[in-house]
């Protein structure tokens, strides 16, 4: 689109990405194509009861509209068995069991409709044994297992031989699995190897990476609080990224479960592996400032948030950097003296006071906004919305 007769949006060329994804195996988790030739998906987890279908829908449903694209639920009892049949048929998007301890919960999830099935092979009962019978239960169903090697719950056995959680131990656990879910001839496996330790974690990946071609979905787990998660998620995310190994991302963080889909996206968008919505580009304020840039920034966020269309805007608050950003900005504000230089792609429309700052950039962030959805309107696309 243009305004003014200046495009706006995007660039039309694909993105650079940082490398090519490593080929794997394709998997369908429902209506999510899983694996090398579709993009990396971002999943969370509900932290309600299971049994509680309400509760569960809805959170889902939040979950849903944060850009979550596959949800995990837990399934450490009956009643919540019993309630996967209800949330896998009324969830729009699909729904993966959770399962621990009891092997008896991978068939129940099966039956009800799952798009797939997380075990934990270091902590099922006798799970080696049950393998037969879960191949092919899943393969009637058509229900892809994800293998989920976790550092806390390591099978003992691996425990005593490297007296740790080691990459090692994490990798062979896995492999041991899916080696027999082979023998049985079922391959509709995805694998994750997990740990709090960024570095350990990325080690494992890697050396899976070199010992087979199925899909792996990513996660640090007990990453930790919010600020501290996101930290060690998206470094281990990002140099793993960085080598085209990763297929599904799940930031584990102690805070709602949004919050992590709002990571996960964001690494994602940050990546060039996920179109990039709004995006915020300010600087971090220095002594050559002449506005409060930290207000400024804070302001703009807040007045846009929600928008979903692809606007990079600049608030910048100085003269060095300020002009060159907000010029290279799909709209944009150089500030200084008290004033404001309003860019849209590149060239100055207008200069405001400083208190006219946020309300102008918001006001033609909005209007660029409409004018994008009513050409993709009359392209027959999507409208873009701004909620």
């Amino acid at each position: 689109m243009s305004v003014d007769g200046v495009m706006l949006g995007m660039p039309a060329l694909p993105p650079p990405v940082l490398s090519e994804r490593r080929k794997t195996r394709q998997l369908q988790v429902g209506a999510v194509g899983v694996g090398s030739e579709f993009p990396v998906s971002v999943q969370s987890m509900t932290t309600t009861v299971t049994a509680d279908v309400n509760a569960t829908l809805q959170q889902i449903a939040e979950l849903t509209a944060s850009g979550c694209d596959i949800v995990r639920v837990a399934c450490p009892t009956q009643d919540d068995a019993d309630a996967l049949a209800t949330i896998a048929r009324k969830s729009q998007i699909p729904v993966i069991a959770d399962i621990h301890f009891q092997p008896k919960y991978v068939f129940a999830a099966i039956e009800a409709g799952c798009a797939a099935v997380r075990v934990n092979p270091g902590n099922i009962k006798k799970f080696d044994d049950k393998v037969k019978e879960i191949a092919a239960a899943a393969r009637d169903h058509g229900t892809p297992i994800r293998i989920g090697v976790n550092a806390g719950s390591l099978d003992p056995r691996l425990l005593e031989k490297y007296g740790k959680a080691t990459p090692e131990a994490l990798v062979e656990s896995a492999l041991w699995e899916a080696s027999l879910f082979a023998e049985h001839d079922f391959h509709d496996i995805k694998i994750s190897v997990k740990h709090n330790d960024p570095v350990v974690m990325v080690r494992a990946y890697e050396l899976l990476a070199e010992s087979c071609d199925y899909p792996l979905h990513l996660g640090v787990t007990e990453a930790g609080p919010a600020f501290q998660g996101t930290i060690k998620s998206a470094v281990a995310f990002g140099a793993l990224l960085r080598q085209g190994i990763g297929d599904t991302i799940r930031v584990s963080l102690s805070a709602p479960p949004v919050e992590e889909v709002k990571v996960g996206t964001q690494i994602l968008q940050s990546l060039n592996l996920r179109p990039r919505k709004l995006e915020i580009v300010s600087c971090p304020s220095c002594g050559r400032a002449q506005v409060d840039v930290y207000t400024l920034a804070e302001q703009v966020t807040s007045g846009l948030e929600g928008m979903e269309v692809p606007l990079r805007v600049a608030v910048m608050g100085c003269v060095v950097n300020g002009p060159g950003e907000a010029r290279e900005a799909d709209l944009g504000v150089a500030s200084g003296n008290g004033k404001g230089q309003i860019f849209v792609k590149g060239k100055v429309i207008k200069t405001v006071p400083e208190h006219q700052i946020v309300e102008t950039l918001i006001e033609e962030a909005m209007r660029i906004a409409e004018e994008m959805g009513e050409q993709a309107e009359s392209a027959g696309s999507p409208v873009v919305t701004v909620s």
